[in-house]
């Protein structure tokens, strides 16, 4: 290894210094192996994969090429889904289907292969927010309750400054309800006034001095404390575990006939570690932030210092609960998630790594041999035996974005077995997560999960990133409906549908899981718990929730529907229509007021730019921006992309020209401004939009969206956020 300038030659790659001092001297210690085997195999790689990369993005744009050339041509004439459809396989974008398979994925966990529950995204470059998911395994009801609109504030249940009974006692009586349901009692949770353990079972001592035990004698597992005088019950229902614990001596047990201090319940099962869509990962050093938390936490000593209310204290790992069986054996319930990590797609580089020709290395590649390195911190390898905290079988879970189609998911599939044979690990120890998240891998998802059959453990939808890619992919067809009518259209129902088919066609289930898309409204739990029931109840053992808070509700929906039942009963329907999803969103005589179009511009530009600004110049890639009406929504690049190619299909079919874009973007800047104003850290777009980073690059997105690879987000991000490097030293 030679140092030339401030890059370090490590074989044929040129190294960022901060990135290699990272893998020498803090990833590939305890792993076994050497650095020179690390970049001696990562060069050949680079080497041997890049072109192929480099192609399969290029057949991308000659795809879109062809479609935006059919459409042109047709422009004037009805549409015809047959013609469609037939040069849709005509160019290759539509494969030939198979012969019907089942999935081979081997020594998947229990969190993937048995337990339905929520999943928890996060950006694992904050070390705070990866740590707070790690250990969202258990969360309480009660303060999950108490804490969100969940419970109404009507009748003077405020939640005011202190504790309010009124309020407390709402909890109380809707957990009371929920135990009535979950883990029913010969009796009424609301009478119990002592729980205790009996010749192995739970025994319920009533008000009118009847004991009773559970309806149903398998949901009790263990218990905590004493058997005369428990300090928790561990009970459980469909898979996951509750506690329903005891202590008469605080302030809420003490009140309650029973000593019920509160439940908690089992509830983020899973969460993706996430290096791509909600980050902001530029160069060497952001990537060193990431790595570096995954790193921590495939080791187990990631720790962050918090101060809350004016006391600092260090935020860890939480140790597994210890609990008794019935029979009084010593057991441990699991307190960590069991931790997916996202890498990057396919089309993105970094001028952290260059090749023997000068070029940035794919960052998909990058992050493919750096996180599997650090993995085995986990899963161990040949003579280094690994924590096996995270995953007991010995497994490491990859999450892969944005890929279009089979021969994308197989080159994903490619570089893992690479990677594998690199270092030495068992084939297929690398688990592959496809996101069913483009146009292309949604109408080819059973030869996508064909192509990397050994390897799949995740199947998911993704609406806001799928629409995105649903108007880049028809720009030419015409103008689309409205953004808010997009969740009515045809083609997402069936989308829904489809996905949870063909995964239960390839025998995912009891190998792998099948997910839905994310809560974007962080602060509407009420609404929550009224709507994302629909995840279970369409299939999805796992769904995605943007907190701890929203884990621990959305729990109690798998509480209430038992997901293997109904994915058995839909084993039995027959596929969603593929023609129904091929069906293109326009709108086929828009008739919008100008004030419906205005209000249209005025939601997505206040969108763009309120996420934008903090992506750019703060380098906040996930964050909880108010939109117009200062609803606070979770927003990552996934809805930036819907929101940014929503504009510039209007922009491009005439409904709206530049200057009116621009207008509506000065406009809504200043509208983000004052919504941003308490920000000390903050730089107001207003004062001078042309030397605004930020502005400028929120415009682009839209003025240039048209050109963009895919309508990606990412390579202007990327651009600009460098930019406010450079000129901010942000």
């Amino acid at each position: 290894m030679t140092q030339s300038g401030n890059r370090i030659q490590a074989g044929t790659l040129s190294v960022d210094p901060i990135l290699h001092t990272f893998v020498n001297t803090e990833v590939l210690p305890g792993t076994g192996i050497e650095a020179d085997t690390f970049w001696s195999a990562f060069s050949a790689i680079v080497d041997d994969l890049s072109d192929k990369n480099r192609s399969l993005i290029e057949k991308r744009e000659d795809l879109q090429a062809k479609l935006d050339t059919w459409h042109s041509e047709r422009k004037d004439t009805e549409f015809d889904p047959a013609s469609y459809k037939a040069y849709l396989k005509e160019i290759g974008y539509l494969v030939p289907e198979g012969e019907p398979f089942s999935v081979e994925t081997e020594n998947v966990d229990e969190e993937i292969a048995e337990i339905a529950g929520p999943q928890l995204v996060v950006p694992v470059m904050n070390a705070r927010y990866a740590l707070n998911a790690a250990n969202a395994r258990w969360g309480s009801l009660y303060d999950a309750l108490y804490g969100t609109d969940a419970i109404s504030e009507e009748g003077g249940a405020d939640k005011g400054p202190g504790y309010n009974k009124v309020r407390g006692d709402k909890v109380i009586a809707w957990a009371r309800d929920f135990l009535n349901k979950s883990v029913p009692l010969a009796g009424d949770w609301t009478e119990v006034r002592k729980l205790v353990v009996e010749a192995g079972t739970l025994r319920a001592d009533m008000a009118d001095g009847q004991s009773v035990g559970l309806s149903d004698s398998d949901q009790f597992v263990g218990y905590r404390g004493e058997t005369a005088s428990p300090d928790g019950i561990i009970l459980n229902r469909n898979g996951l575990h509750l506690d329903v614990v005891i202590d008469r001596t605080s302030p809420i047990g003490e009140g309650d006939p029973a000593g019920i201090a509160d439940v908690r319940l089992e509830a983020a099962i899973t969460s993706i570690m996430d290096l791509e869509d909600s980050i902001a990962a530029v160069d060497a050093e952001d990537k060193v932030e990431a790595y570096r938390n995954w790193l921590g936490l495939m080791k187990g000593d990631l720790a962050e210092e918090v101060t809350k209310g004016g006391n600092t204290f260090t935020r860890k790992l939480n140790p597994p609960v210890s609990i008794k069986h019935a029979d009084g054996s010593n057991a441990e319930l699991k307190a960590q998630v069991l931790m997916l990590v996202r890498n990057v797609g396919h089309l993105m580089t970094n001028p952290a790594i260059h090749d023997s020709k000068g070029n940035e290395v794919f960052e998909g590649i990058m992050d493919a041999l750096v996180t599997t390195a650090i993995s085995i911190h986990d899963v161990g390898c040949g003579s280094v035996k690994g924590r096996r905290a995270n995953s007991a079988k010995g497994s490491m879970y990859v999450v892969k974005p944005k890929m279009h189609g089979p021969e994308e998911v197989a080159f994903a599939n490619e570089i893992f077995n690479r990677v594998e044979a690199a270092f030495g690990l068992p084939a297929n120890t690398v688990k592959i997560g496809i996101m069913d998240e483009e146009r292309r891998t949604t109408v080819n998802l059973k030869e996508c999960i064909r192509a990397a059959s050994k390897r799949v453990a995740f199947i998911n939808t993704g609406f806001l990133d799928r629409t995105g890619d649903e108007i880049h992919t028809s720009m030419e067809a015409g103008l689309m409906i409205r953004k808010g009518d997009m969740k009515a259209s045809r083609w997402i129902a069936a989308y829904e549908d489809w996905n949870v088919d063909i995964g239960l066609e390839c025998g995912l289930v009891g190998r792998a899981q099948i997910g839905k898309g994310m809560w974007a409204m962080p602060d509407l739990m009420a609404a929550m718990l009224e709507q994302k029931i629909g995840h279970p109840k369409a299939g999805a053992n796992t769904a995605w929730v943007p907190s701890p808070t929203a884990a621990t509700l959305h729990a109690t929906h798998y509480h209430t529907i038992k997901v293997a039942d109904v994915q058995k009963e839909i084993a039995n329907r027959g596929r969603a229509d593929l023609d129904a999803i091929l069906d293109i969103p326009v709108a086929s005589r828009p008739n919008w007021s100008d004030e419906e179009i205005r209000s249209e511009l005025d939601n997505n530009c206040q969108s763009v730019l309120g996420y934008v600004v903090r992506w750019v110049e703060q380098g906040i890639g996930c964050s909880k921006v108010p939109d117009i009406n200062d609803v606070g929504l979770m927003e990552d690049r996934a809805t930036l992309r819907i929101s940014a190619q929503h504009m510039a299909n209007w922009l491009h079919h005439g409904l709206v020209d530049e200057a009116r874009i621009v207008e509506t973007m000065q406009r809504m800047a200043k509208v983000v401004d004052g919504q941003n104003a308490g920000d000390p850290a903050y730089r107001a777009m207003s004062g001078d939009f042309n030397k605004s980073v930020a502005f400028q690059a929120a415009l682009d997105l839209v003025i240039k969206g048209r050109e963009q690879p895919s309508g990606y987000t990412e390579p202007i991000l990327h651009q600009k956020r460098l930019e406010a490097k450079q000129v901010y030293g942000a």
